[in-house]
């Protein structure tokens, strides 16, 4: 039996389709452009480097195009978590953002299959779950409504292990974090030669500015 093929689009086919985008602005959309609502992004970044500063502060931006989930399943529920969720004031932002305490994936899948379940989840990190190069890729292919947020560890400057390496591949938006300030790479357009300063003190001190 002849093997199905799926059907090509026009040129004015794909430009009649709709994307959900997030109309960022300011210093954001100068970063990442407009990015979708959906896909994967990761982050990676050495220890004591401002990583998960950044991540609440990324968050409290995404929390106004969708609610937001963070699963902490390195820390998870800790003084350290505490103090940058505070750092972030992420009470403005308390009734479009939950943390998970280290809910493997197949809960946190769970999750996402029920309705009105979180639009954006962050997934800290990468080296804490159960997945592999193949079982990531199957997890974000199973939720194309979503936007998945995988946050790593990093060997040198880049993502430590295979999987995270994989995610880095196939990821829309690319951000790695170094002495307080944050570098991103987005397929959405930005400006690649500007970063983004996560603590000013911290980023003068380390890179001597």
């Amino acid at each position: 039996m002849e093997q199905r093929i799926n059907r090509a689009l026009s040129v004015s086919e794909l430009y009649k389709k709709k994307f959900r985008t997030m109309p960022f602005t300011g210093e954001w959309l100068d970063l990442f452009g407009e990015p979708e609502l959906s896909g994967c992004w990761l982050v990676w970044g050495e220890s004591a480097n401002g990583k998960t500063s950044f991540m609440m502060q990324l968050c409290k931006y995404l929390s106004q195009f969708g609610r937001v989930a963070y699963d902490s399943l390195e820390e998870g529920i800790s003084e350290s978590l505490k103090k940058a969720i505070d750092r972030a004031n992420m009470m403005e932002v308390e009734r479009r953002f939950i943390i998970l305490h280290k809910e493997p994936i197949e809960e946190l899948e769970n999750r996402l299959n029920r309705r009105k379940s979180p639009d954006i989840v962050v997934i800290d990190s990468v080296q804490y779950t159960d997945l592999n190069k193949r079982t990531a890729k199957a997890f974000v292919d199973r939720h194309p409504r979503k936007l998945l947020i995988f946050v790593s560890h990093a060997q040198g400057k880049m993502p430590e292990g295979r999987t995270a390496n994989a995610i880095r591949f196939d990821a829309n938006v690319k951000i790695r974090v170094e002495g307080y300030r944050a570098s991103i790479e987005s397929r959405y357009g930005g400006d690649k030669s500007r970063n983004h300063t996560i603590w000013h003190e911290g980023a003068a001190e380390y890179w001597g500015d």
